[in-house]
C-alpha cells in the first residue's frame, strides 16, 4: 500500500487536535495520533484510500520517552516512504490562571514540559529520523496570539508560545543553511490559529476575575459567537500547510496569512 502522506499530530484527544486528525484521515493520510487520553471517536472516522490510523496513549510531560518511541517508530514503521511527512505540534496545557508565584511548582513544570520541551524534542526526533527521506518534510507548531501579546495571569503559557515561535525562527535558519548547501531541508512554521472554541477557552472564561483581568474579553467573544469551530480552524490550518509558500515565514498568524 502506498502511503502518500504521513502526519504525526499531538494532542488529539479533543478540540483542534482531534479535528486535524479527522480531516487528515478523511483525505487519506497515515495518521499517528499522540495524546494522554485516547480518542475512540477517531476509530469511527471514514478513512480515505491510502490512509491509516495509529493512536498512542502517551504523556508528553515525559518528552524524552515520547521522543524515543517516535524515533523507533519512524525508523521501523514507515514503509514505503511517504511523499510528504508532517509533524504537527498541537498539544498544550494552560496552567491555573493567575500570577506565577501562585502556581503549584509541579504544575508549572508540567506545563513547560508539554508546551515547549516536548515540541522541541519531537521536532529534533522527527527531523533527525527523516533526514534522508525523499519526502517533503514539514513541521508545524500551533502557536497563539499570546506569543506576542502578554496577558496577566497567563505568564507560563505566553512564555512557552513565545519560545516556540523563536525556536521556529532559529530552526528555520538551520534548515535554510542545509538547503543552500544542496541538502534536503524541512520547512518549519509556528502558526497562530486564531481563537478557537476549545476547552482551554472554557478554562479562561471560568478563571477568577482578579487573576485574569482580560477575562471579560474572552467571555464576550464566546457570547458573540466569534470563536472558530475546531473543524473550521483545522481546515484552514491544513490548507495553509498545503500552500507552496509554506515555510516562507517561520512565524505566522492564520488570520493575516
Amino acid at each position: 500500500m502506498t502511503m502518500s502522506q504521513l502526519t504525526v499530530i499531538t494532542g488529539t484527544s479533543r478540540g483542534l487536535g482531534a479535528a486535524l486528525a479527522r480531516q487528515c484521515l478523511a483525505r487519506g493520510d497515515r495518521v499517528l495520533a499522540l495524546a494522554r487520553t485516547p480518542n475512540p471517536s477517531l476509530a469511527t472516522v471514514p478513512i480515505a484510500v491510502g490512509g491509516a490510523l495509529e493512536q498512542w496513549t502517551i504523556d508528553l510531560a515525559d518528552a524524552p520517552a515520547a521522543a524515543a518511541r517516535l524515533a523507533q517508530w519512524l525508523a521501523c514503521s514507515v514503509d514505503p516512504a511517504p511523499a510528504t511527512a508532517t509533524l504537527i505540534n498541537n498539544a498544550a496545557l494552560l496552567a491555573k490562571v493567575g500570577p506565577v508565584d501562585a502556581l503549584d511548582p509541579a504544575e508549572l513544570v508540567r506545563v513547560l514540559r508539554v508546551d515547549i520541551e516536548a515540541p522541541i524534542l519531537l521536532t529534533h526526533t522527527f527531523l533527525h529520523a527523516t533526514r534522508n527521506w525523499r519526502a517533503q518534510r514539514r513541521v508545524l507548531h500551533i502557536s497563539s496570539g499570546a506569543s506576542s501579546s502578554a496577558y496577566a495571569g497567563w505568564s507560563t503559557y505566553c512564555a512557552a508560545k513565545a519560545a516556540l515561535d523563536h525556536f521556529a525562527r532559529a530552526a528555520s535558519l538551520d534548515e535554510g543553511l542545509r538547503g543552500a548547501a544542496g541538502m534536503p531541508a524541512a520547512q518549519i512554521v509556528s502558526l497562530a490559529p486564531g481563537i478557537i472554541d476549545t476547552a482551554m477557552q472554557a478554562q479562561l472564561r471560568a478563571a477568577d476575575d482578579t487573576a485574569f483581568p482580560n477575562k471579560q474579553r474572552f467571555v464576550e467573544l464566546h457570547q458573540r459567537g466569534q470563536l472558530a469551530a475546531p473543524e473550521d480552524a483545522a481546515a484552514r490550518i491544513l490548507s495553509y500547510l498545503a500552500r507552496p509558500d509554506f515555510g516562507a515565514q517561520a512565524v505566522a498568524d492564520i488570520r493575516t496569512a
